[in-house]
């Protein structure tokens, strides 16, 4: 115990004895031993004034009084012919606060937390602010799996009345999960049953993942998702018994045993629905996802639950309640189920209102509302609403409460709160190969112009074979009801030379405008105007073709093309994809009003299927033509390619197809890709969407005319990918092994893209 402390005490409970005096009439009142305090304040704290009658009760209280204040360590009264003396000894400050030994953490941080249990310079020094202060140090370090941690605060008096307060920390090495033990399990091994759980002991990505440390908020959620596991899969009866975690003498190993009672399998004897289920009672029975014979999964009675609300939902009926009452056979390890369905009652949405859209405008939130207000509440509205808000890819979380309106049991309002990220971002690319070395582009992007919607962004490309820059301006809502005009300006130049494309060199100067037009909620149709004036050049090298072309049409030459197009998009997610499918055809045609004749079309098909929990099926397809008409032939320069990333990965970029005699790439009037990706977890990261890893199967060819010799026929290659949506943007890589190279082929087996957000 703190001597001075208990000397104070007992000088307390002595008062009384002390003033075992006759009460009087306090004439005057006088502080002595003040140095920092204002005597005023002293006052203020004083249950008596001048005139009052002290006695033994009020002296008491005037000496708690002053000691709460918390700014004096010793308390004396004395009175002297009807003068009252109040004799203080104050408490000292904090004259600095030094912090030896912090690796972990910057020292400013930790001074400022210390100022919230106060402890700073300049503060009156007060004991229990310093056990507080070592006791949040010591929470910060076990918060990062240090509990070894050793910290050491010494006081040092310093004139003035003035106290240096330092601690020494000893950080020590971070604490990890040695190992994990289950007690109880036999339906299924204690290494599916670890694999379950975001702790785990060390391994090759702990460094990132962090999951070796001990935490309790995690260790909790493990709990959960291992029962979670065990009552999908029949177990009604399982329990967590007891847990226990422990820590080795030298603060540096955890064991954590983990006691269950597995109890029997149950399956489902019997389903049936009852009650007021408002639509036909066999439009509801559809919805049942489990039947007799099923082995009991607490997942699939949610999941019914969930969707027969949710078809209430649909007309009107808001806050349906739809129970699954059991039956338990305990001797037969049966349960029968009957899903008991009250609808309540039929409510409106009185008022949409937006939260947290700090820069986006409440107008772009509000125009992807499906749901309105003053109609009946819709749950698949509500749900195609914030699938739409989401998909702007300007907030990081969309959230949606629907609470009753007070006094109105028949209303309710939709709270609409958005967290909104940078939509502003900045990409580099690149791919190696040993004939161009590393070749890299960029671009800048702001989707979410001054939080209008808009979208504005640039291109540049320092290729060697392509050198792009590009300004692009799109409006989403240039209507109402969800036209979107664009723009578009660039100016591209192409330079084949030392490539393994056909010697030539362009420079195109274009732009035009662009609209979309949607059909439904998936569906829509597009369509545009440009025109671009191209300078051809050619060397020594350049094919016979290219030439013969020049002599025909001339160097420069002007066009101006239509462009029309269809879209469908049913994708669950726009980046996190696993189910869905994404349609698009597009036609291009050169107007005849210069030389250029030309007509160019495509098909992109992409099909996600999900295969289980988080593994996903993706296929792509596409394909291409494109033809002179009017007795002109197809521009060289708007020939098709293939090979690289987006198309057959593993061989280098533009390189399939026809060849001329310098085994160069010509390109050619028609393409064909496809490609087959199997998208699972990254190893040992299940739980983290944002880092993914897929094996892919790509195939494509180009083809022109039957004159063309070259690298004719299809391609095929195999690999494995990697996409990582990182702090510093997304990140992808792959590496690409051809299947059935051929002697001219030229491959470029690693590829990359790196994007950076600001």
């Amino acid at each position: 115990m703190n001597f001075k402390k208990l000397a104070g005490l007992i000088a307390l409970l002595y008062t009384s004895s002390v003033w075992a005096i006759e009460p009087f009439v306090i004439k005057d009142i006088r502080v002595e031993g003040i140095q920092r305090t204002d005597a005023g304040t002293v006052f203020s704290y004083l249950p008596v004034k001048v005139g009052d009658t002290m006695n033994d009760a009020q002296s008491a209280a005037a000496i708690r009084a002053l000691y709460s204040t918390g700014f004096f360590k010793d308390v004396r009264l004395e009175v002297e012919q009807g003068v009252l003396i109040v004799m203080v000894s104050e408490r000292p400050t904090i004259g600095s606060v030094r912090l030896e030994g912090i690796k972990d953490f910057p020292a400013d941080q930790l001074k400022d937390s210390m100022k919230y249990v106060g402890l700073a310079e300049g503060r009156i020094f007060d004991k229990n602010a310093l056990d507080k202060a070592v006791q949040d140090l010591k929470r910060q370090y076990v918060a990062r799996g240090k509990y070894g941690v050793v910290i050491n605060p010494v006081v040092t008096p310093l004139e003035r009345n003035r106290v240096g307060v330092a601690f020494t920390v000893q950080e020590g090495e971070v604490s990890k999960i040695k190992q994990i033990n289950f007690i109880g399990n036999s339906s299924f091994s204690e290494d599916e049953l670890s694999g379950l759980m975001k702790l785990s002991t060390p391994d090759w990505l702990s460094w990132i993942k962090k999951n070796d440390q001990y935490s309790k908020p995690k260790f909790s959620a493990d709990m959960e998702t291992l029962r979670s596991f065990y009552m999908d899969r029949g177990f009604m009866e399982f329990s967590i018994d007891s847990t226990q975690v422990s820590i080795t003498p030298d603060k540096k190993d955890i064991y954590i045993t983990i006691n269950i009672k597995e109890g029997p399998k149950y399956t489902i004897s019997k389903v049936e629905v009852s009650g007021n289920t408002i639509v036909p009672k066999e439009d509801i029975e559809k919805l049942v996802q489990v039947k007799a014979g099923d082995v009991f999964s607490r997942q699939a009675l949610t999941d019914t639950s969930k969707k027969i609300g949710e078809r209430l939902g649909g007309e009107g009926y808001a806050a349906a309640n739809v129970m699954a009452m059991p039956d338990i056979n305990k001797e037969t390890h049966e349960v029968a189920f009957n899903f008991l369905v009250d609808p309540l009652k039929r409510v409106y949405i009185r008022r949409i209102n937006v939260f947290g859209n700090t820069k986006t405008r409440d107008e772009v939130i509000r125009r992807e509302f499906r749901q309105l207000e003053g109609a009946w509440f819709d749950s698949n509205k509500i749900t195609k609403s914030k699938q739409r808000a989401d998909r702007l890819g300007f907030f990081s979380e969309v959230a949606l409460e629907t609470p009753a309106v007070q006094g109105a049991p028949d209303q309710m309002d939709i709270n609409v709160t958005v967290k909104e990220k940078s939509t502003g971002s900045f990409q580099i690319g690149g791919g190696i190969n040993s004939g161009e070395g590393l070749v890299l582009m960029g671009g800048v992007t702001q989707a979410n112009l001054f939080g209008s919607g808009n979208h504005l962004s640039t291109q540049l490309n320092t290729g060697k074979i392509n050198q792009v820059i590009s300004l692009s301006f799109t409006n989403p809502y240039y209507t109402d009801d969800g036209v979107s005009r664009g723009f578009d300006i660039y100016k591209r130049k192409v330079n084949a030379i030392n490539t393994t494309l056909s010697q030539y060199t362009s420079s195109t100067l274009g732009g035009g405008v662009r609209f979309s037009v949607p059909i439904d909620e998936d569906e829509g149709i597009t369509y545009g105007l440009s025109a671009e004036s191209t300078t051809l050049g050619l060397t020594a090298n350049s094919p016979l073709r290219y030439v013969n072309f020049i002599n025909t049409f001339g160097a420069t030459n002007k066009t101006v093309s239509g462009t029309a197009g269809w879209y469908h998009d049913t994708r669950n997610s726009a980046i996190d994809t696993t189910a869905g499918l994404v349609q698009r055809l597009n036609l291009e045609l050169a107007l005849p009003v210069f030389n250029m004749r030309y007509v160019k079309a495509s098909y992109d098909h992409q099909w996600f299927y999900p295969l289980a929990d988080h593994v996903t099926f993706m296929f792509n397809g596409q394909v291409g033509a494109a033809t002179g008409y009017g007795g002109k032939q197809l521009p060289f320069f708007k020939n098709l390619y293939a090979g690289g990333v987006g198309s057959v990965r593993g061989y280098e970029t533009n390189s399939l197809g026809p060849r001329d005699i310098n085994n160069y790439a010509l390109g050619g009037t028609r393409r064909v890709v496809a490609s087959s990706e199997v998208i699972i977890p990254f190893p040992g990261m299940a739980k983290d969407t944002s880092i993914r890893l897929s094996g892919f199967l790509d195939s494509g060819a180009i083809y022109g005319s039957g004159d063309l010799p070259g690298t004719v026929g299809m391609r095929y290659s195999t690999g494995l990918a990697v996409t990582w949506m990182s702090p510093m943007g997304p990140f992808k890589f792959s590496y690409g092994i051809p299947l059935n190279k051929q002697p001219n082929d030229k491959l470029q087996k690693f590829q990359f893209t790196l994007g950076t957000i600001f």
